[in-house]
């Protein structure tokens, strides 16, 4: 039987409101991350993007950006970042401050947790943002990654250093650097 649109709008909107419920309402870890993992799937779909920042589910991501369980941390900055891909959840983002959670991703030892950070910070980049996103030590870090062995996380890096920074921005970052074995002490993650 096909269903109008209308109805499967709100049949969607039903059932991620469910699972921000089951994620609100459970007390198993398991059960939390197997929700996030899934609203953050569904954050990849456009369709979603309505009913999610109506749910406030950024919130909820960047709220599991400061836990201590490193599968919440992966799981809420893949969600974020797929959210910022849109305009609106962009700019809802940004306006709840995420910049410095999303950049304190960027230590994490889990290399998705970094992928994630580093696309989302490249989303997050407008006119007004820029300047918070390309401090000098995100500058560095950024620059640190791309050295990288890891061929992901080198092109990010190199996507976000021409994307969101100007030449000087680099250069003046480069020279900062020099004689230094650390960028700001953020370690290359491990997986």
């Amino acid at each position: 039987m096909l269903r109008n649109s209308s109805s499967d709008g709100s049949d969607r909107f039903e059932y991620l409101q469910t699972l921000v419920t089951e994620f609100q309402d459970t007390d198993s870890e398991e059960a939390k991350e197997q929700v996030l993992a899934n609203l953050a799937n569904f954050a990849y779909d456009p369709k979603n993007m309505e009913h999610l920042r109506r749910l406030q589910v950024a919130d909820l991501f960047l709220d599991m950006l400061t836990e201590e369980n490193e599968n919440f941390v992966e799981f809420g900055m893949g969600g974020l970042c797929n959210l910022s891909m849109d305009p609106e959840c962009r700019d809802v983002i940004l306006r709840s401050g995420a910049i410095a959670l999303v950049t304190r991703c960027l230590s994490s030892p889990r290399e998705e947790t970094v992928l994630s950070a580093v696309t989302t910070l490249t989303n997050l980049t407008t006119p007004a943002s820029r300047s918070q996103i390309t401090d000098p030590a995100v500058l560095q870090c950024m620059l640190r990654f791309s050295l990288s062995e890891s061929s992901r996380l080198r092109n990010l890096a190199a996507v976000f250093l021409e994307d969101c920074c100007s030449e000087q921005e680099v250069v003046r970052a480069q020279q900062q650097m020099q004689g230094q074995q650390t960028a700001v002490g953020i370690p290359l993650p491990k997986d």
